[in-house]
């Protein structure tokens, strides 16, 4: 990992490494909760600080939707996530809108758009099966 401006940090490359290999989408808590046990000198500080510097590198992407906190995700390629509406759990979506969205709304408004994300809302599998 090469960030500009910015010395290697062990830290921050066990912080990348967590979110790289887990599916979950956790917070910055869920992050620390995670590391703490292999980190011990590890705050809650330093791991909001290096998400924040990750995110702003490009390295890892910030959901921030209808929750109190954000949470964090290791894939930044073009995808798209449903969040079920029980359980908060929030999953990558990896299919492409039919129509191309992008060129509608530049059409329609004159903007010039660099990219989107859809994300869907409702019942996972899991919460589904509870309520029948």
């Amino acid at each position: 990992m090469d960030l500009k401006n910015h010395r290697h940090s062990r830290k921050r490359q066990k912080i990348l490494e967590e979110l790289k290999k887990t599916k979950v989408h956790p917070t910055a808590e869920g992050v620390y909760q995670r590391l703490r046990k292999d980190i011990p000198r590890l705050s809650l500080g330093t791991v909001y600080r290096n998400l924040n510097l990750l995110c702003e590198q490009g390295v890892i992407q910030k959901i921030g939707l209808d929750f109190p906190s954000d949470h964090f995700d290791g894939d930044t390629s073009p995808h798209h996530h449903f969040i079920c509406t029980s359980c908060r759990a929030i999953f990558d979506l990896d299919f492409n809108p039919k129509e191309d969205l992008s060129k509608k709304v530049e059409k329609k408004t004159g903007f010039s758009v660099e990219g989107f994300r859809m994300c869907f809302h409702g019942l996972c599998d899991k919460c589904k099966k509870k309520v029948k």
